[in-house]
């Protein structure tokens, strides 16, 4: 199997590193291929070092796209379109070549269908195989945890069963096909995640206001971050009662984190091995920290995560107030910061 990965972010590292560790033939398409080495290190839950050889890096998709069986884009939202349109034409000449996101829910699919020829098929996870995070740009990363089942959207294809099949077999964990791009593009995940505990922490803040120290993300989380995330994912739940998603393939927050309530949310949140060490996205300043409007959490999950969500209870006519107050507030700080 030739897969080319598009994207050097923590994901890109794992799962590049990961997959060639384990005999797939895998490319790089990166904007920076000066900074790269071909042999990936990347470290395991468990300890050991899975280690294996990238067999083309360039930045020109025609150095990397041609001949291959998968492209798997691990990009941010805002890079998606862009990417795809770079793509389109090598596509057209590849029927075959199949075209996914590693994360789904920043308009993936949307984009993909308007963009890409009808005849390429699509894929996307509801939730990220791996949890990232690069250590050495270029050379090294460490992979945090696996997700024990990974549940993935086909589209544009009449042999689902055959890329899904494809899918479990590169990345060695039990896949399941969801019903529909929405049960993937729709998520609950870090599009309502990350924004509720912002929220919480920083919605008071204001120009001048300063913190001693960078505050840690899940640790620290609170109940009031619990109570706002839940009372958000309520609404999404209203908005997946309109759509064409199969009850049950979207867990709510609660059931997805073995909770009953916001104070047992808050205690799961904080005890996840995996979480531990992230920290809050802050700033150092004159007299300590300061929220950074500018980080991913703030540019990736409201423009291209919460704001889709809403947009699409606009569309289907389901109201979704304490998302829209959440994402105004969001959107609000970063034309701030960018001004």
């Amino acid at each position: 199997m030739k897969i080319c990965i598009c994207g050097g972010g923590n994901l890109g590292h794992v799962t590049a590193g990961f997959l060639a560790a384990h005999g797939i033939d895998v490319s790089l398409l990166t904007r920076h291929p000066e900074r790269w080495q071909r042999q990936l290190a990347v470290s395991t839950p468990d300890g050991s070092v899975l280690r294996g050889t990238v067999s083309r890096i360039s930045s020109d998709p025609h150095d990397v796209v041609g001949g291959a069986d998968m492209v798997l884009l691990c990009l941010p939202g805002f890079s998606i379109h862009e990417e795809l349109l770079r793509l389109r034409p090598l596509l057209a000449a590849q029927p075959a070549t199949a075209v996914g996101s590693i994360v789904s829910s920043t308009g993936f699919f949307f984009e993909a269908m308007a963009l890409l020829p009808p005849t390429t098929p699509l894929f996307g996870f509801q939730r990220v195989p791996f949890i990232a995070r690069t250590t050495e740009y270029g050379h090294a990363a460490d992979l945090l945890g696996y997700k024990p089942t990974l549940h993935v959207a086909i589209e544009q294809t009449a042999d689902k069963e055959r890329l899904r099949a494809s899918i479990e077999q590169m990345l060695l964990t039990p896949t399941v096909l969801l019903g529909s791009h929405y049960e993937a593009s729709l998520t609950n995940s870090n599009p309502i995640l990350h924004p509720s505990r912002l929220y919480s922490m920083w919605n008071d803040w204001h120009e001048g206001m300063t913190y001693p120290r960078q505050s840690l993300f899940y640790e620290e989380w609170t109940d009031e971050s619990s109570e706002l995330l839940i009372a958000m994912d309520r609404e999404f739940f209203h908005l997946l009662d309109v759509l064409p998603v199969r009850k049950g393939s979207i867990p709510t927050i609660l059931d997805y984190y073995e909770s009953s309530d916001s104070a047992s949310l808050t205690a799961k949140l904080r005890s996840i091995k995996a979480f531990q060490g992230i920290k809050s996205p802050m700033k150092a300043c004159a007299g300590g920290y300061v929220p950074d409007f500018g980080s991913r959490y703030f540019t990736e999950d409201f423009p291209y995560g919460l704001q889709i969500i809403s947009r699409q209870a606009v569309e289907h006519h389901v109201g979704v107030p304490t998302i829209n107050r959440v994402l105004q507030w969001g959107l609000q700080q970063i034309k701030t910061t960018n001004q």
